[in-house]
């Protein structure tokens, strides 16, 4: 009982430090946030429109512009606020339709469609959807143009036969397929990459950073004084060790079950996330428990443990996609405990698979354990039994 009771004393000493609190229950789920946000698939762009012109041609833009699929419609009263609201980030575009339009298409002048984008994000590549939406609608006006220079009947005449043949024409069938394996599905959730990534950057941070605890402990003389009574030194160790595994796992499992039910992440089969957790908690347990009987003092243990834990998740896939990295840095990122974590991840979210599969990295996070908590133990038991 005495391990447990040191394990409840160390996730006692976390919670009541409110800086902690930041750290460990409210900043990554604000970054899983921000992540889905920015950079999250099943996402449509907000394309703004401000129509003066109430006209048949502008209508149809509109219309055209409202049946993409890949885009969402926003319409704005006027000019300004659509200004404003592309300025502000609100509309990733705008598109502006002048009043008069129909008329000036008619007399053979030139309507000036306005587009607004910002110099970043998606403006250049939502240019060419808006003009290809807009050169479909207004394809019968050259016919008619033409026809109406040409027999002499009125323009208006012309544009209605124009659009009569055109909407006639059969429309050409272009099927698109995609060849090899994708790196990223179409099921995978607008969170869902972003979620994992988060939740093995921080269990493995937030377990390094527990080693300040444990070298306040040893500063303090508090494990001398254990030592002291009849608690034997095993204890010691086994309780501390489960503190720092206790810490990681309480936080691994807060993400987890607050992204499920905010933001609806998917973290496929139940049994083999948590496996992947428990794994993941016991390598960054081990790692803390090594630096924390390793350093004597917390300020700069605390220090080297944020540079090895953002240096590690940087190398092992946790900032940017593993997916995305070339081959040989791929075979380089698995050197860290981060990368088998995120192959255990990518194999239960992203192709559906299930404990067995994810085997090899689970045998993988053991071996890492196994060898930390064994060097902590023996480096532990040295700090506290020497005069």
């Amino acid at each position: 009982m005495k391990p447990l009771h040191i394990a409840v004393v160390n996730l006692k000493r976390l919670l009541r430090e409110g800086g902690n609190i930041f750290f460990v229950f409210i900043f990554p789920i604000a970054l899983v946030l921000l992540i889905g946000v920015q950079f999250g698939g099943n996402f449509a762009p907000s394309v703004g429109i401000s129509q003066g012109d109430q006209g048949d041609l502008a209508t149809s833009i509109v219309s055209a512009l409202g049946s993409e699929t890949s885009i969402q419609l926003v319409r704005f009263d006027g000019e300004q606020e659509l200004v404003d609201a592309v300025e502000t980030g609100r509309t990733q575009v705008g598109v502006i339709l002048p009043a008069g339009m129909d008329e000036d298409v008619a007399a053979g002048d030139v309507a000036d469609v306005g587009y607004l984008s910002r110099p970043d994000g998606a403006g250049p590549q939502l240019q060419g959807l808006v003009a290809a939406a807009i050169a479909e609608v207004l394809r019968p006006v050259g016919a008619a143009r033409f026809a109406a220079e040409e027999t002499g009947v009125s323009f208006e005449e012309a544009l209605e036969t124009a659009t009569q043949v055109a909407a006639s024409i059969e429309p050409i069938d272009i099927e698109v397929r995609s060849v090899g394996e994708a790196i990223f599905p179409d099921t995978l959730g607008r969170f869902d990459l972003g979620a994992s990534s988060q939740l093995v950057l921080f269990v493995f941070l937030t377990a390094l950073a527990g080693s300040s605890a444990l070298i306040l402990t040893r500063q303090l003389g508090v494990s001398r004084r254990m030592l002291s009574t009849p608690t034997p030194i095993s204890s010691i160790v086994l309780g501390e060790s489960l503190g720092r595994f206790g810490t990681a796992l309480l936080q691994g499992v807060y993400i987890m079950i607050l992204t499920l039910i905010v933001f609806g992440v998917d973290w496929g089969d139940p049994l083999g996330a948590i496996a992947l957790l428990v794994g993941l908690s016991a390598v960054g347990a081990g790692a803390g428990m090594l630096m924390g009987a390793t350093f004597s003092n917390d300020q700069q243990a605390g220090g080297v443990g944020v540079v090895i834990a953002l240096g590690m998740a940087a190398l092992g896939g946790a900032m940017l996609p593993l997916e995305l990295f070339s081959p040989t840095m791929q075979r380089i990122a698995h050197i860290t405990p981060h990368a088998w974590a995120l192959d255990g991840f990518a194999e239960l979210v992203r192709r559906g698979g299930g404990v067995v599969d994810i085997l090899p990295e689970l045998g993988v996070l053991a071996a890492y354990a196994v060898v930390l908590f064994a060097l902590a133990s023996w480096r532990l038991r040295v700090a506290i039994t020497r005069p």
